[in-house]
């Protein structure tokens, strides 16, 4: 077939772009060949819109064992002669076409990524956006994708430790599912995703190949529309048991020696793989696509380069080793095929049937390499002239607080996540330290070493809509904030960047001053981006989502002896906040979904002061001087002091602050303060330690009763049950309507 730029249009390549690859190649790509750089010059694998800002972010410290964006994931020092490695990345075109396989085939990917480097994973995290709970889609999609995480993770057995989820109307057509994966490597028995010595054989270890998730890069590289489902069959099809069996015998095949270098066949399939393990290397391979393992017959040789199939692995192994690698792996039952072999050249070659289908020069098609890289337009969104204008005085405080309360426990943002969390197995491997003792950040045993994790995903995108840097810091901040009030030091950043249409200069605008904002925070705390995911094109012709850069943060624990607890222990425990009560209701949820009030500024926050608060609360747990700490965050300091309420069915009276309103006092997300309790004897040592850092007694822990001013709203067990099923009731009560409609 004639190839033109029209061709390459239909495989989402601009006319300039086809310029420059015929430029490169000095001729015009054959059909494979185009197939092969519409993929890898996709957004999802060449961050051509992103990279420049990415690489401003802080991306190296002592602790970094590889260069962020090396590998697979990032790999940090934990000591004792252990690495962690760690990463997130999304799924989230997938999810809103097919929620149940998006997001299973999600969690999947983001375990190969850590396993690949010859880590075990024992934990996964996920970050989660919904549109509005009451209307069936959300409904449909909360479903669809809470059974794929659950199903993949509980078949695969990592425990789903932590995460997050949001409801906000800007997330109806688009839903956002972010996977996060933490392993442990022994040091020494790290693989790299590099290929290299001319003449060793390339392996295809795993599932067989099929035609699910052919272009699946591409097709997370363009905004979602009403014809998108057209384009199903680039969602992937997972199955954990398999992807189970892979981890087992990668894991027991790079104890042999055989392995030279290893890498996920993810985004952009075989193309994708081959070209960076090559590129890495500055060498070449000779691939034989008609060696590949395949689930359907006659796959032509495009099909093969750009499948997604899930549970593959390509590897490198040394010459000679060949029967130890096909041994490991026909114990496990599991396809391994000698598809080709590494050169010296730097050109990748791919024959079907002794036919040369493809040439082309690795280098050029990567990220790092010959992938363009655009610098785009931004401009300040229009609607911050109404997040200017408004005006905190003009809002009455209401009579009732107490019914407000009510309402915002109930709201899906806030409520307890249970009808969520139990479907996913928390538990297996025993790992998990939270369990039964909450905690801000999830602490994970880090078996064999004698050390513990504080793993945490945050963050608030109505801040970051509100105000793109100040909001990505908040991000930061809060997830270092959970990771300190756990006993934990935090460690470094993963990171996973959803945003609009980069080509949309607002939307690129929230993108550039998060980036800027995130690297500030970041620089601050000494957590150093070690990698993540960009996620451009969440949106629909209603326009974006909003700007959501999730931060996945690990802390590091000496002992899981040294955890710090969220929940109230005692009556009689006296409760204080640490830092200071603010007239600030701005971007709360109060104001938001009561108040019904959507353009305010980001809460109050400062980056110095924030910093401070840390260190303070991290030497009163070190030094025992607090029975609990839980950060103050969504739904202000009475949802926070309901949830150190819970678990030991504790209740609180409590005194406001006079020169605060009320409702700021109460509901107010201004950022860094702290909630903790200390018991009565340790109240002059507390209170000295403290020096002239503020905080304020706030009152006491009580049996049940809970007391604001010396109005009693009720026993916590009310509360607890309100908060627990609120979600469920919500759910059942839609199920209700709709049952009546039809009859």
């Amino acid at each position: 077939m004639e190839i033109t730029a029209k061709t390459a249009q239909q495989l989402r390549l601009t006319e300039e772009e086809f310029e420059l690859i015929k430029k490169k190649l000095g001729r015009t790509p054959n059909f494979n060949e185009l197939c092969a750089f519409s993929g890898m010059w996709s957004e999802h694998c060449s961050y051509k819109n992103s990279i420049k800002w990415l690489k401003t972010l802080p991306r190296e410290g002592d602790r970094m064992l590889v260069k962020a964006g090396e590998e697979n994931a990032g790999l940090m020092d934990m000591g004792d002669g252990f690495g962690i490695v760690f990463k997130i990345e999304s799924h989230n075109h997938p999810s809103a076409i097919e929620p149940f396989q998006g997001a299973a085939t999600g969690v999947g990917g983001i375990h190969r990524d850590i396993f690949t480097m010859g880590a075990r994973p024992i934990a996964a995290l996920n970050s989660l956006r919904f549109g509005d709970l009451k209307e069936s889609k959300t409904q449909r999609l909360l479903a669809g994708i809470v059974h794929g995480i659950g199903h993949y993770g509980n078949c695969f057995g990592v425990p789903t430790v932590g995460g997050e989820v949001y409801f906000a109307h800007a997330y109806h057509t688009n839903p956002l599912v972010n996977a996060m994966s933490v392993g442990i490597v022994k040091e020494g028995e790290t693989v790299s995703a590099t290929a290299k010595g001319k003449g060793n054989p390339v392996f295809f270890v795993g599932s067989a190949t099929g035609k699910d998730g052919i272009g699946g890069a591409s097709f997370a590289s363009a905004d979602i529309t009403a014809e998108s489902v057209e384009e199903l069959p680039a969602v992937q099809v997972g199955d954990p048991f398999q992807e189970k069996k892979l981890l087992e015998a990668c894991l027991e095949v790079i104890q042999t020696g055989a392995v030279v270098g290893m890498q996920d066949m993810g985004a952009a399939g075989i193309i994708c793989y081959t070209s960076e393990m090559s590129a890495k290397g500055e060498v070449g391979m000779i691939i034989d696509l008609d060696k590949v393992p395949t689930r359907q017959k006659n796959m032509k040789a495009w099909e093969l380069l750009l499948s997604e199939s899930q549970e593959r692995m390509l590897m490198v192994v040394e010459r000679g080793k060949e029967d130890v690698v096909l041994e490991v792996f026909d114990k496990w039952d599991l396809p391994c095929a000698e598809i080709g072999e590494v050169t010296n050249d730097g050109l990748l070659k791919f024959y079907m049937h002794g036919q040369l289908e493809a040439e082309l020069p690795a280098y050029e098609l990567v990220l790092g390499g010959g992938a363009p890289q655009y610098d785009r337009e931004y401009k300040e969104p229009d609607y911050f002239k109404n997040i200017r204008e408004f005006d905190p005085s003009t809002l009455a405080t209401p009579r009732d607080l107490k019914a407000v309360a009510r309402q915002l426990v109930e709201l899906p943002s806030i409520a307890s996540k249970k009808w969520i969390t139990v479907q996913y197995d928390s538990m297996v491997g025993t790992a998990n330290a939270s369990t039964n003792e909450p905690t801000d950040a999830a602490i994970v045993l880090a078996k064999p070493s004698e050390k513990a994790l504080a793993v945490t995903t945050d963050c608030n995108s109505r801040y970051v809509f509100a105000d793109p840097y100040k909001g990505a810091m908040i991000a930061v901040a809060e997830a270092a904030r959970n990771i300190t009030c756990s006993g934990g030091e935090p460690l470094g950043v993963t990171n996973c960047l959803n945003f609009g249409n980069p080509y949309d200069p607002e939307v690129y605008y929230q993108f550039v001053h998060a980036i800027k904002g995130m690297g500030e925070a970041c620089k601050k705390f000494d957590t150093p981006v070690t990698g993540g995911n960009v996620s451009f094109y969440n949106q629909n012709p209603d326009g974006a989502v909003y700007p959501t850069p999730t931060i996945g943060m690990v802390g590091l624990l000496d002992s899981v002896d040294d955890k710090m607890t969220l929940d109230f222990k005692q009556m009689m425990d006296t409760i204080y906040l640490v830092g200071k009560s603010s007239n600030d209701i701005n971007c709360s949820d109060y104001l938001h979904q009561i108040q019904g009030v959507e353009f305010s500024p980001a809460p109050q926050f400062d980056l110095d002061e924030e910093f401070t608060l840390q260190k303070k609360v991290a030497k009163l747990i070190r030094a025992g001087l607090i029975q609990s700490a839980h950060d103050v965050s969504e739904g202000g300091l009475f949802v926070t002091l309901l949830e150190s309420g819970f678990n030991r069915q504790l209740g609180f009276a409590i005194e406001s602050n006079a020169s605060v309103r009320k409702d700021a006092f109460l509901f107010g997300e201004a950022q860094s303060r702290v909630l903790v309790t200390v018991k009565v004897h340790q109240i002059v040592a507390f209170e000295k330690a403290m020096g002239d850092h503020p905080f304020e007694k706030l009152g006491t822990v009580t049996s049940g009763e809970i007391v604001i001013d010396n109005e009693s709203w009720g026993e916590i067990g009310e509360w607890h049950d309100q908060y627990d099923n609120a979600i469920g009731n919500m759910l059942a009560a839609h199920k209700s309507e709709e049952a009546l409609t039809t009859l």
